[in-house]
């Protein structure tokens, strides 16, 4: 059964899904413009053995949604949220899933607080980061589906499964939990080269990549795995998100990798 929980990290209001189940932990972290929810799939396949509580990052979801979108605060929140599921749990350092945005999240933190992590699996994104390409700004409300419908159609993201789960009917109309306000600062604080952090990771690291994604290119992803010894490659013939377009397949590996892990001690 999935339960929504809020936890606080110095007065701000952070939500997230427990999946629920008597398995090992597993942290998740969703991309850009994505929730807490685009986990469901994955925390299906994984149960019984893995329990995935997956956050909604600030500026998403039923996150709070003010504007601090420093490396130094989605770092921190990420770590804030650890702790509180190892106080919740009893459970010791977890294993962490990041997708894109998330994935930089999930292994600075994996960099930085080595003891909360002792297992990182990132998805589809890179260490070195240019800055963000000038976006269209899409409306913030749509009076009816047929009218989002309709937009997202002429877009090139289209029926994206990873965004839908983010739309919401609000008061003034359809719209979606999240805002360029919002990810626009956090999207330029991503900007730099961050393969000292990737470099540090201590723990075992799978590191999963769609060949023909936008978001990094498969030569970055080969040469992360050279910085650091410790990472497993699991390369798929999909685009950015390979576990929403090759969910069973992703679900395999993402299995496969944990299973190989030795079971932690508990908190």
């Amino acid at each position: 059964m999935i339960t929504r929980q809020t936890f606080t990290r110095d007065g701000t209001e952070l939500s997230y899904l427990d999946f629920g189940g008597e398995g090992e932990i597993l942290v998740a972290l969703h991309g850009r413009s994505g929730c807490a929810r685009n986990w469901v799939p994955l925390a299906r396949e994984l149960q019984p053995h893995w329990r995935i509580l997956a956050l909604d990052q600030r500026g998403h979801g039923w996150s709070s949604h003010d504007h601090d979108g420093s490396r130094e605060t989605f770092i921190a929140d990420a770590a804030a949220f650890i702790r509180h599921v190892q106080a919740r749990t009893g459970c010791g350092a977890v294993a962490l899933l990041g997708h894109s945005f998330g994935g930089v999240n999930a292994y600075q933190t994996a960099a930085r607080h080595p003891d909360l992590v002792r297992a990182l699996i990132v998805e589809d994104i890179g260490c070195r980061i240019g800055p963000p390409p000038q976006e269209d700004s899409w409306p913030t409300r749509w009076d009816s589906l047929d009218e989002f419908l309709a937009f997202m159609r002429t877009t090139p993201l289209g029926m994206n499964r990873y965004l839908l789960d983010s739309l919401h009917e609000f008061e003034d109309g359809w719209g979606f939990r999240f805002s360029d306000e919002n990810f626009l600062p956090a999207r330029a604080e991503l900007t730099g080269d961050w393969s000292a952090d990737w470099a540090a990771i201590a723990c075992p690291v799978l590191l999963v990549h769609g060949r023909q994604s936008w978001a990094v290119t498969t030569d970055e992803i080969e040469r992360m795995a050279g910085l650091n010894p410790r990472t497993r490659l699991a390369l798929f013939d999909a685009g950015h998100v390979p576990h929403d377009e090759q969910p069973a397949a992703f679900a395999a590996v993402v299995r496969d990798f944990l299973g190989s892990l030795t079971a932690p001690p508990r908190g």
